[in-house]
């Protein structure tokens, strides 16, 4: 290939990053410098085949069945099917407290019984699994009821949960679209009833906080208007990423409720359609203030005109960076991992886009590891894993569903073959046990082998860690010297060399 001339003249900065392919092209080096590598193999060796026909680990683990869709409560009534979003807590003693969230609407089976419901009408909300040092469940409760298709949400500093509403709905007089506090230690209080207005109505899917500042992040998973697979440019899917403010930021339950400022995130240099984020580029945010009461539209973030994500899931802030994905991005519709740095330079960065489904598809919730690996949960249509990532850039896959996926009364069934998805990961404070939902038939899972001891070095080094090595481009000596020659990066060469667009 003969490389020459001015590139900018060929086709601009805007032009290049709305060419459909750039996924396929390649990641740019962390411009903070490379890391040195693993030696040997990442993770924990290849999973073994279950003899159960439930859930392959690699060797030396093992996994407890805690809690099972149908079974019984403490207070003998059913455990709520829909298992999905989950956090750990420190109970008393050596005990772990679990709380987790029931995605379940009015038509699915195995609603959660309430008895202090914010709307009598819906059948959604959280309960708490008691667990022991042996990994078995020493009592379990509702600690929420009432609202409705609870998807994800998040742990706070200061050891309660929060809990989001999917659905935009009303009923009657009662709004839906909410997130909620909810205190294990507490079960069913009024707190846990009352939407924390201030963070917006919309549907709400994970969030997150920041320890050291109390700001909140959170992710939206909207379903309105369409993906176009045979042209992405045609989509009108459209999610946002917003942070909000409080006002009161002692980090106490309760505080939340004491209002705030609700921002969602603009990216003005970038594309508008976040399919277009080319790997490795990063973006400096513009947080733009909205209208808690409607956030989206005419006076929020489609008026601001705010970067567009297609169907926005996980969310997990350690080491000093904000993680999120989208299930549904990126131009070969496989997902999306971003990566959000709030210091020093309120920084976006694209750090993985899946391209092939032995690779990642479908990313949903999302946690970082004690040790420091970014673990990633599939929601995959025909098998869903636990996938890690590394500081030293290499993947691995840790856990492997193979539970037929379940359909609710009333809904066509799935395809032959449709394994149910992973959800709620998530670590003991011990770091010893790793606990993780199946959402349909919903199972709770307590994991436990040789996970490597804790790490808060490497979860830092996470945070500014190159992606997977693998997806790295493989750029010619001559490729090089052309970008160099041009003020170009390597990742934007090579991503005109994929998409054979001539550079002289």
């Amino acid at each position: 290939m003969s490389i020459g001339g001015n590139w900018d003249r060929r086709v601009s900065r805007r032009d290049f990053l709305g060419v459909g392919g750039l996924s396929a092209a390649a990641l740019l080096l962390n411009p903070t410098g490379a890391m040195a590598r693993e030696s040997g193999r990442a993770g924990y060796g290849p999973t073994q085949s279950d003899p159960r026909g439930m859930l392959d680990l690699p060797e030396g683990f093992r996994y407890r069945v805690i809690s099972e869709e149908g079974s019984k409560l403490s207070d003998g009534t059913p455990v709520p099917g829909d298992h999905d979003g989950m956090a750990a807590f420190r109970g008393k003693g050596d005990r772990t407290i679990l709380v987790r969230n029931h995605e379940l609407r009015t038509d699915d089976a195995n609603p959660l019984e309430g008895r202090n419901p914010y709307d009598s009408t819906q059948v959604g909300g959280t309960t708490a699994l008691v667990v022991g040092p042996d990994r078995r469940v020493i009592r379990d409760y509702v600690t929420s009821s009432g609202s409705t298709n609870n998807c994800a949400g998040g742990g706070t500093p200061w050891g309660t949960w929060l809990t989001c509403e999917e659905d935009r709905l009303t009923v009657g007089e009662q709004e839906h679209g909410y997130v909620f506090e909810v205190d294990p230690s507490d079960r069913e209080n009024d707190l846990s009833k009352t939407p924390i207005t201030a963070m917006g109505r919309f549907s709400h899917e994970a969030v997150d906080i920041d320890p050291r500042t109390g700001i909140v992040y959170l992710t939206e998973d909207d379903f309105e208007g369409f993906i176009d697979d045979e042209d992405p440019s045609s989509d009108t899917r459209r999610s946002y990423f917003y942070r909000f403010l409080p006002n009161n930021r002692r980090q106490r339950p309760g505080a939340l409720q004491q209002g705030g400022a609700l921002q969602v995130a603009k990216l003005d240099e970038a594309p508008d359609d976040a399919d277009f984020i080319d790997l490795g580029q990063r973006f400096t945010v513009r947080w733009i203030t909205v209208n808690p009461e409607n956030p989206r539209d005419d006076e929020g973030a489609l008026a601001a005109d705010a970067t567009r994500f297609n169907r926005l899931e996980g969310a997990f802030f350690k080491g000093g960076a904000f993680w999120f994905d989208d299930t549904a991005g990126g131009e070969a519709r496989l997902g999306q991992i971003y990566r959000y740095l709030p210091e020093p330079n309120n920084t976006i960065e694209l750090f993985y886009e899946g391209t092939d489904k032995n690779k990642l598809e479908s990313p949903d919730n999302i946690v970082v590891t004690p040790w420091g690996d970014l673990w990633v949960a599939e929601d995959g249509d025909f098998g869903n894993r636990i996938i890690g990532f590394t500081p030293e850039g290499r993947s691995y896959v840790f856990a492997n569903n193979r539970v037929p996926f379940q359909d609710s009364p009333g809904v066509p069934d799935g395809e032959p073959g449709e394994r149910s998805e992973f959800a709620g990961p998530t670590f003991s404070p011990d770091g010893e046990t790793f606990f993780v939902n199946i959402q349909s038939p919903g199972i709770t899972y307590a994991i436990w082998g040789p996970f490597k001891p804790r790490d808060a070095s490497r979860q830092r080094m996470m945070a500014h860690a190159e992606p997977p090595k693998s997806l790295r481009p493989e750029v010619s000596g001559e490729l090089s010297e052309a970008a160099e020659r041009y003020g170009m990066s390597e990742l934007e060469a090579a991503a005109f060399d994929r998409l054979g667009v001539p550079l002289a």
